[in-house]
């Protein structure tokens, strides 16, 4: 059976970042094997001050990246679309810098994310009492949304990582509903991230209850793979899309040049090969 491709992936990193292995080249092969119309590579920022500057590029390497992606757009031109985007940490005060490092090439997918568990944030904001940070963060995920400064917010519930045994959603409930309600207001997209599978607390980022919430205040959902190595390109997506039908999703969002573009699950599911 003839497939048309209409997913994109999402999601996806290069050996800048320090903790990725494989070319972009080989990412975008499996995504042309997949069935993926295209594949946007979102490799970790860099960031001021040397923060977490092990898991990321460096502020000279960025030029790297941008003629990396486009090498590898060239090399499958006319095959798989090969976008470049970025996935951007957010803390309170790195908006400037964020702001002129978006502006400097045009990208086509932004993710924002919290990345709680890297050692420069728990400095500023660990205070010894996990239910205060797993407040904290989805705090920071709503001002990630009131920035303006993304498209879509990635891995939406990865706290609940920080301490599996400390993790009660319902108790959480009242305090997630209140900041989607933040997110709802801005129009900005969540991501269903398959990555979380493989994490202390083994499910998709976010969870089934917390997507039902995200439908019910008609938040759009990107699917990412965040896939660090290229085997992992599109990795989980029948079961995300899935996941989102359950929740009463009708259709998968991605982004091409910071505009939100849908598909039915239907047709996304028919698309792909089994991924």
């Amino acid at each position: 059976m003839m497939r048309t491709p209409l997913l994109y992936e999402s999601h996806c990193h290069t050996p800048l970042c320090k903790h990725a292995f494989g070319a972009p080249d080989e990412y975008a092969a499996v995504a042309l094997a997949r069935g993926f119309k295209g594949i946007t590579f979102t490799c970790h920022c860099p960031l001021p001050d040397g923060f977490s500057a092990n898991v990321r590029m460096a502020p000279g390497q960025f030029d790297d990246y941008v003629e990396m992606i486009a090498a590898t757009r060239e090399a499958f031109a006319g095959r798989l679309d090969v976008l470049l985007g970025l996935e951007s940490d957010y803390y309170p005060g790195v908006e400037p810098w964020l702001e002129k490092l978006h502006a400097r090439v045009p990208l086509s997918h932004v993710l924002g994310s919290i990345h709680y568990q890297v050692m420069d944030y728990r400095r500023l904001f660990y205070t010894g009492e996990i239910s205060s940070y797993q407040e904290l963060y989805f705090e920071h995920l709503a001002l990630s949304a009131e920035s303006g400064l993304f498209d879509t917010l990635a891995h939406p519930d990865l706290i609940k990582n920080e301490s599996p045994a400390d993790w009660n959603f319902e108790q959480m409930r009242p305090h997630i509903e209140r900041v989607l309600d933040r997110i709802a207001a801005t129009g900005v997209a969540m991501e269903l991230n398959t990555s979380g599978v493989q994490k202390a607390l083994p499910e998709m980022n976010p969870s089934p209850s917390q997507l039902a919430l995200m439908h019910e205040r008609g938040i759009p959902v990107v699917i990412g793979a965040d896939a660090h190595v290229p085997e992992r390109v599109g990795d989980g997506y029948i079961t995300a899309l899935g996941l989102l039908e359950n929740a009463g999703y009708q259709e998968v969002s991605f982004f091409i040049d910071r505009k939100r573009q849908s598909v039915r699950i239907q047709d996304a599911l028919d698309s792909l090969h089994v991924v």
